[in-house]
């Protein structure tokens, strides 16, 4: 009976832990204090030294619970970078997921051994457990405080915050067995294990991602099964490529990346059920890592550890990020607030239980100091992102869009879905723009009444339109929706920052915006290049990327296109080439 009622009480108290992090979570919330610093605090009271009082220190278990924690998290993850983000980013943001991972993790290891007097190796573990940077922590604090990064630092950010787990994962988990062999590790044998663990991990997660989501277009599963078959799924790739000696962190998020952008059934339902597991997970790797850590031990590492947080804060993550990212041409202010924006968070903790795990000299130190420099991370720069994104320019401020879409996923269809507008009064569909080709209007509400398009005439204010569209097309929809005061900012989005006649030769364009274009394209006007790439079928939204840049097809008449939108998708590579065409073609090229 003892045994039942302890059970009894290990659920309430477990349950009790997280609704008291929820609820400190929006108190927080109204002072920005970063969510994960409120459940690592709430996890501390808990444990030995506080009120709570539990004596945990069973590192098997935090292992365990974190690994799995973890990849949920990855996987999610994954699931939502779209192939889009790394368009113009790849290359820069995995160098600095990668190459910037290991040179934060040397940089750092320089400071360990100064400040704590480890040896090199013992020095770079360190330095690898606090080099990873945490997304949740980033874009919580982000949204908290009604702020949207720019384009291109938000997916720099979003890929390289995902991406640099599991690298961080590797490098610790090589350097923690190369201390752990009895007579060390050669490094032909480390980099053997670096290739396998890529090469494997790589490859499980694009077999493994190809496969899942072939299994939930073929599988008849409803919307509570198929997240659960999702997540069995993910975690069943990352148990074997973790088995088969591969990255299972880098397996697994992989998966997600290639799920995330193929066409699967109900993946926005999907997704909004997978949320409440990904926060699930979160919250129990935080409150186990507040649990384990141990405030009375910390003391005597204190300083050295905020040596090592303040050097890694404003020498080795800022150098780091200048050497990936300015040779692609970011600005000054860019690479200021990446390389601010390092913020450390649960997975340092995670991985500094690594060398507890194995039992390696000076474990206990490395993890007090990882506990140390996150902490310092979440309070230093947790609380001043909004401030740094407001000072260097790389933020909008956020603010809610008036033009709502509802999105609803066609069982049996992967192709179209069907996609719900309030109409505005004064909107642009109600005037002189059209439905694109692509889109189909199904029906319309009215005054409470269901309408077919055929009995319902034109569309007027207050209706409720619904169409059928591409998944992926959907957000093109919204500027001719909104209501006459955000149309232009849903506009811009669609159409670019300019708009000029397509009697304008390709040549020109290219010419004034330091763009690429075929030799045989050049003299043709944009009207031609349209018609030649959509075989005189061009509707509006089209588009054609040149480089940097896409020409969007803004407006139509009978004999084609008639004017063009410019969309700048890398606003730092484009460049006039020529001030003297700037002069010669005004008129041409205005902003609308």
């Amino acid at each position: 009976m003892n045994a039942i009622h302890d059970t009894y009480w290990l659920l309430a108290g477990a349950a009790a832990l997280v609704l008291v992090g929820i609820g400190s979570s929006l108190i927080a919330r109204r002072f920005g204090a970063p969510l994960l610093l409120v459940f690592l605090v709430v996890g501390m009271l808990a444990g030995v030294d506080g009120p709570g009082g539990i004596h945990f220190d069973d590192i098997g278990t935090t292992y365990r619970i974190g690994s799995l924690a973890l990849a949920v998290i990855l996987f999610d993850g994954g699931l939502r970078t779209r192939r889009e983000s790394f368009r113009g980013v790849s290359a820069p943001t995995l160098l600095l997921a990668t190459v910037g991972v290991v040179v934060t993790a040397a940089l750092t290891s320089l400071a360990a051994r100064a400040l704590l007097g480890l040896g090199p190796v013992q020095a770079l573990l360190l330095g690898s457990v606090v080099a990873s940077t945490d997304a949740a922590a980033v874009f919580f604090l982000l949204r908290a405080g009604g702020l949207q990064l720019r384009s291109r630092v938000g997916a720099t950010l979003e890929i390289e915050s995902s991406a640099n787990d599991p690298v961080a994962v590797l490098l610790t988990t090589l350097l923690a067995e190369y201390l752990a062999a009895p007579s060390g590790v050669a490094g032909s044998d480390i980099v053997f294990e670096l290739a396998l663990q890529f090469g494997v991990g790589a490859l499980g997660g694009a077999l493994g991602g190809f496969a899942i989501a072939v299994a939930m277009r073929k599988l008849p599963l409803s919307g509570g099964l198929a997240a659960l078959f999702l997540v069995a799924a993910a975690l069943f790739v990352f148990g074997v490529t973790g088995w088969l000696h591969g990255s299972a962190f880098l397996a697994v998020y992989f998966a997600g990346v290639i799920v995330g952008n193929r066409n699967v059934p109900g993946f926005s339902h999907l997704l909004s059920v997978l949320d409440a597991g990904t926060w699930l997970c979160q919250i129990a790797m935080f409150l186990v890592l507040g649990l384990l850590a141990t405030p009375h031990t910390l003391g005597p590492a204190l300083l050295p550890a905020l040596g090592v947080a303040a050097f890694l804060m404003v020498v080795g993550r800022p150098l780091a990020v200048t050497l990936c990212l300015a040779p692609f041409g970011y600005g000054k202010r860019e690479i200021g607030f990446v390389a601010w924006v390092g913020l450390r968070g649960a997975v340092g903790i995670f991985l500094a239980s690594i060398p507890m795990l194995m039992r390696l000299p000076n474990a206990q130190l490395i993890f007090n100091v990882a506990f140390i420099v996150v902490l310092a991370s979440l309070l230093v720069q947790g609380w001043t992102l909004g401030l740094a994104a407001r000072l260097l320019d790389v933020a909008l401020p956020h603010r809610d869009r008036a033009v709502r879409r509802v999105e609803l996923d066609l069982p049996g269809s992967l192709e179209r879905e069907m996609v719900g507008y309030a109409v505005a009064p004064g909107a642009a569909i109600l005037g002189d723009a059209s439905l694109p080709g692509w889109a189909q209007l199904a029906m319309i509400v009215r005054g409470g009444e269901i309408l077919m398009p055929e009995t319902a005439g034109a569309l007027q204010g207050g209706d409720y339109a619904y169409l059928l569209a591409p998944p992926g097309r959907v957000y093109r929809l919204d500027w001719l929706f909104a209501p006459p005061e955000e149309a232009r900012e849903a506009e811009r989005e669609m159409f670019g920052e300019f708009s000029f006649d397509a009697d304008v030769r390709l040549a020109d364009v290219a010419e004034f915006y330091a763009v690429p274009v075929r030799a045989k394209d050049a003299p043709l006007t944009l009207a031609e290049h349209f018609a030649r790439r959509y075989e005189h079928t061009v509707e509006v939204g089209d588009r054609v990327r040149l480089g940097p840049v896409s020409l969007v097809a803004r407006e139509l008449d009978d004999e084609g296109v008639r004017k063009v939108g410019l969309k700048l998708e890398r606003l730092g590579n484009v460049l006039v080439r020529r001030p003297w065409l700037a002069r010669l073609l005004p008129k041409r090229f205005v902003a609308r």
